[in-house]
């Protein structure tokens, strides 16, 4: 082998330990991060590292792990198995998480949180309070127009307690399923799914545009605030339902 041919091989080598070895926390000190996003105790590597603490909006997220698979770029795709949190922290979650010219993907993801989380600093209508927390199962993912091209999972709403200037709001656990329609996210629960006589769906369109097309009738594990309530909503169908539909932004948002 001649001397340029070695030296050539030796550069090649070389270029490959760096790109194989290169240390995430400075990746992380020479990314243009957004002013609110915080990622400190960054270790390991590009391809296999964790983060202490990551801070979104200053939403903190302990313990967050990655593991790259690099051979996955070679088919023009980025895949990641990503780890976060534990039983221990209040916001955790895994999944398979992929990413392509074609979008973003994901499968078997999983993530739990606080809605105080979730809603973070988000200023609700009539001076509303939102206790409980969130856990979100979806099973597949695949980016599309506006929102998804599929998804199938549920969203379940833990003991949720709403409190606001007219009265308190025990609402207890909701299930929603999760589907996508004519490339928009929608939930959907009814009877079986929660205790509070909610049958319906949520249409999450383009720009936050949410639409709620959905119905009520009044149970016995139903709060006794939002019963008294139930009558402003409308007149009450054959079975016993009231009217429950909303048009535009996500409130809060």
């Amino acid at each position: 082998m001649s001397l340029i041919k070695k030296i050539i091989l030796g550069v090649f080598v070389y270029l490959i330990f760096l790109v194989v070895f290169i240390p995430a926390n400075w990746l992380v000190g020479i990314a243009p991060l957004p002013n609110n996003i915080k990622v400190s105790g960054v270790s390991g590597t590009l391809w296999q590292g964790s983060a202490d603490l990551v801070s979104i909006d200053r939403r903190l997220i302990e313990q967050v792990s990655w593991d790259l698979n690099p051979w996955t770029l070679f088919i023009g795709q980025l895949y990641v198995d990503l780890q976060i949190g534990s039983r221990a922290t209040p916001v955790s979650g895994q999944g398979d998480i992929s990413w392509s010219l074609a979008g973003v993907s994901a499968e078997n993801l999983r993530f739990e949180a606080p809605n105080k989380f979730l809603l973070g600093n988000a200023k609700l209508p009539f001076r509303t309070m939102v206790d409980g927390d969130v856990s979100l199962i979806v099973e597949s993912l695949k980016q599309g127009t506006p929102w998804c091209e599929q998804l199938t999972g549920k969203l379940f709403l833990n003991a949720i307690d709403v409190k606001n200037q007219f009265g308190e709001y025990p609402l207890g656990d909701i299930a929603l399923g999760l589907s996508c329609i004519d490339g928009q996210v929608q939930l959907m629960t009814d009877d079986s799914m929660n205790k509070m006589g909610i049958q319906g769906s949520a249409t999450l369109g383009e720009n936050n545009r949410i639409v709620v097309s959905a119905k009520i009738k009044p149970t016995h594990e139903q709060p006794q605030d939002l019963t008294q309530a139930l009558s402003f909503l409308g007149k009450q169908d054959s079975q016993g339902y009231y009217p429950v539909n909303y048009q535009g932004t996500i409130p809060g948002l």
